[in-house]
């Protein structure tokens, strides 16, 4: 499919590192063969793809929108041509089931591409303020883009679509372990013609080029999702030159569910949603907080609920869950699992060791734990992987305590039949959203969270927002 090993993208040509040798292999966590090689890049690269970026945003800055929208629709063309492609790829690379792959990984390119094309044709770019002023929004500067592999397309077009929009140019650094739908994606914008230097990828670690990205003075703004640990460290290196910096990091959000919520549709769609892409994602509801007097039944239902939760080979279609991306998170959920065995939580499902009827690829077992409390290591810290713990409360205002009791506020879900109720607890949960009774998100809703799960919103004209700074010039319209 690409080249071995895979290259970057600068100035609009795919370029070898200038000195680096080093390579590194992804691994299909399925087969635990290798899926691709990555040519990884050194400060030296980085510094000729921040020039390429400065260099053109000049001329990119100034284009008129609508020559940049052309340009995005253009990309959204070719990313709906070569779907299929891109449905591959994220299965191959991260473990996603096919259906999953393309009904919500790959659709997310797309589906945020055509919502920032909305919303900034929705914005008033240049308007009067006060007596004299004239307020415009203008495009913030060179991006540094830094991206996870667990939603690695949403966070793709999450962060290029804006940009690109706003007139900024860029270096994305992709997650080494997700490499081949940033390496489709950006084969994507070459053949879109997205003008040369505007877009520039460079493949590496953290370790070797993170500190060289969001340390550099001729970057502007720094947008990054993935962990709170690298993303306190991206703000510390960004600090030395004021950067704007926007993060996106981690969660272990609460799902409280009442006593009138319809119980067996409301903890089955609780443990589904947790176990969906495979426990991998930042906003899951990992703490199923359930009232007293529901508790037993609902540690029931979730004891047999996950027993039917299948596991299979993520090239083929059906509803079940695939492995985790990697031997180091297999290895990590592991040692949480035994953590909450050894801290005396009741295991009602799963358990430690690779799940039954595998051997091979990084299949965990969708594990329960009952009778946690929230100072528990499982409560606390994010697993990252198929691993449910529930909590009971006695009533509302404790299960909003435990809610809250969390260093992440990334996102709250809600179950009752009394709708006043979800609305008036979800007005306390300190999180950027919050779910009530199985409800979703839509592309132009902002998403970000409060607390260690980060600053700024993505997605939608909050998004765009965060690639923009804004301008008054005061005597523009004189009285």
């Amino acid at each position: 499919m690409f080249d071995k090993p895979l290259k970057s993208y600068i100035n609009g040509q795919w370029v070898a590192p200038l000195t680096s040798t080093q390579t590194l292999e992804a691994i299909n966590p399925a087969t635990e063969e290798p899926c691709a090689t990555i040519a990884l890049c050194g400060p030296d690269d980085v510094e000729r793809a921040v020039q390429a970026a400065r260099a053109a945003f000049d001329g990119y800055s100034t284009m008129p929108l609508e020559r940049r929208l052309a340009l995005v629709e253009k990309l959204i063309s070719i990313f709906e041509r070569r779907y299929d492609e891109m449905v591959s790829a994220i299965s191959t690379e991260m473990g996603a089931p096919y259906d999953l792959s393309f009904n919500a990984q790959a659709e997310c390119g797309p589906g945020h591409l055509k919502e920032t094309i909305r919303a900034a044709r929705s914005m008033n770019w240049d308007s009067p303020i006060g007596s004299t002023g004239n307020l415009t929004y203008e495009a913030v500067g060179v991006c540094v883009l830094i991206t996870p592999w667990n939603w690695p397309i949403n966070q793709l077009a999450a962060k290029i679509g804006p940009a690109l929009v706003a007139g900024c140019t860029m270096v994305l650094k992709p997650s080494e372990i997700s490499p081949l739908s940033a390496q489709l994606f950006a084969e994507f914008i070459d053949e879109a013609g997205i003008p040369t230097g505007v877009f520039n990828m460079v493949h590496g670690t953290g370790a070797m080029i993170g500190d060289a990205l969001t340390g550099h003075p001729e970057v502007d703004m720094v947008s990054f999702t993935g962990s709170t640990r690298a993303g306190i460290q991206i703000a510390k290196s960004a600090a030395d030159t004021v950067k704007r910096v926007s993060q996106e990091l981690g969660g272990k959000s609460a799902n409280i569910v009442f006593a009138d919520a319809g119980l067996e549709a409301a903890v089955t769609r609780g443990i589904l949603h947790c176990f969906g892409n495979t426990g991998q994602s930042c906003n899951a509801p990992t703490r199923m907080l359930v009232e007293a007097s529901a508790y037993d039944a609902a540690v029931e239902i979730a004891a047999r609920v996950a027993a039917g939760v299948k596991l299979g080979d993520p090239m083929e279609k059906g509803p079940h869950l695939g492995p985790v991306v990697s031997k180091a998170q297999f290895d990590k959920i592991q040692a949480l699992i035994k953590a909450g065995i050894d801290e005396g939580a009741q295991l009602v499902a799963g358990g430690l060791g690779r799940a039954e009827g595998f051997d091979r690829g990084y299949y965990v077992k969708p594990t329960i734990f009952a009778h946690v409390h929230n100072k528990m290591t499982i409560a606390q810290e994010e697993i990252f992987g198929p691993v449910l713990v529930m909590i009971p409360f006695a009533d509302e205002a404790e299960a909003i305590r435990i809610a809250n009791d969390t260093p992440y506020g990334l996102a709250g879900y809600i179950q009752s039949g009394d709708l006043e109720r979800a609305r008036r607890v979800a007005r306390k949960i300190r999180a950027g959203s919050i779910y009530l009774n199985g409800a979703g998100q839509d592309y132009c809703s902002p998403f970000g969270g409060y607390k260690q799960s980060g600053n700024g919103r993505e997605w939608g004209v909050f998004g765009l927002h965060d690639f923009l700074e804004i301008k008054v010039i005061n005597g523009f319209n004189p009285a």
